[in-house]
């Protein structure tokens, strides 16, 4: 349910409506808009009379929300939701780049990274601290140390760090260290660690399950939101599909009905798209031109010993040259890469 309120609707009138529907034992979510505030309801409304909110002063209308993701839908908040990070803007018209290692492996490493980004005017860095990894012998990242280095270097160079959180018992150390809080396609259906983040003060980068359909992507947002965390950036990375040419099918027809459907912005990961670093660049020019709001690309400065993941990983000189391929194309596209 969506209550419209009008145009010149007063703050207390505004006010008076979210205190009636909290009195319905249900969940208010004010929403306001360029000319006038409308404000959502979540909750079991099947019993709610809503003659009784739209007699209240201020009110428009009411209007029945039909999907089953209520805040993540175009229904209940129509315009095109801007991310903003202290150090950039993700939303339409942007191309934003999230770039960096799979893992956080040695300081030295980490800041040579940082540096190098925030040269080539790449404002977020992703790089995880902890790894969820198919084998339990696998590199599983540094942890709280490897939290503290990205710290440093967020410090050090200014960049805003993404990294991945996979339980809350670590989540307050990692909302800490990060300007974005990463959620894995494993864990997004992880609903507890979902309902942590959606109490959390940072936006959310959440990854599409390997398995997921886009309702079910868009209901974990719902999860994130339904919390009071309405920063939510989606993120496509290829799911699980017959094909064995690439590590995963990376599946850009999803981002104009995600579009379509929603007004989350969303940014593709060609690097575990593919799983080949010669895959990446054709596929993150092919994101942009379908209308990807940003890449996640993964980036250090030497793959072929990196930790984990070094074959989709590309090196700096490959990195620039991709770079200024997206800046070109960008250009008729509106965009602008950030």
């Amino acid at each position: 349910m969506l209550v419209v309120m009008q145009t010149h609707a007063t703050n207390a009138e505004i006010e008076h409506v979210v205190q009636a529907i909290r009195e319905m034992n249900l969940t208010p979510h004010p929403l306001p808009g360029a000319t006038r505030t409308a404000i959502g309801i979540t909750g079991n409304i099947g019993a709610i009379d809503s003659r009784s909110l739209e007699v209240l002063p201020g009110v428009s209308e009411l209007i029945r929300v039909t999907k089953p993701y209520k805040l993540a839908s175009r229904e209940m908040h129509e315009a095109d939701t801007f991310i903003k990070v202290a150090q950039t803007v993700i939303g339409p018209g942007t191309c934003t780049i999230i770039a960096g290692p799979c893992s956080v492996e040695n300081e030295a490493m980490i800041l040579r990274t940082a540096e190098f980004m925030m040269e080539n005017g790449v404002r977020l860095m992703r790089a995880g601290a902890y790894k969820p990894r198919t084998s339990p012998y696998s590199f599983q990242g540094m942890g709280l140390e490897g939290l503290k280095i990205l710290d440093k270097a967020r410090q050090k160079t200014g960049i805003g760090i993404v990294t991945e959180l996979m339980d809350t018992e670590n989540a307050d150390a990692v909302e800490e260290a990060c300007d974005i809080i990463q959620i894995g396609t494993r864990n997004m259906q992880n609903f507890s660690l979902l309902k942590r983040v959606g109490k959390a003060k940072k936006p959310v980068l959440l990854k599409r399950g390997m398995s997921a359909t886009l309702e079910e992507w868009l209901m974990a947002a719902e999860y994130v939101m339904a919390g009071g965390n309405y920063n939510v950036i989606l993120c496509e990375r290829g799911i699980r599909s017959f094909s064995d040419h690439s590590r995963n099918t990376l599946d850009l027809s999803v981002i104009p009905p995600a579009k379509k459907l929603s007004h989350l912005p969303i940014l593709v990961d060609p690097s575990h798209g593919t799983g080949k670093r010669d895959f990446v660049p054709p596929m993150a020019l092919a994101s942009l031109a379908a209308g990807a709001d940003g890449l996640m690309v993964e980036v250090h400065p030497d793959p072929d010993h990196a930790a984990s993941d070094g074959a989709q990983s590309l090196d700096f000189a490959a990195f620039k040259k991709l770079l200024a391929a997206l800046k070109r194309l960008a250009e008729p596209l509106g965009k602008t890469v950030n």
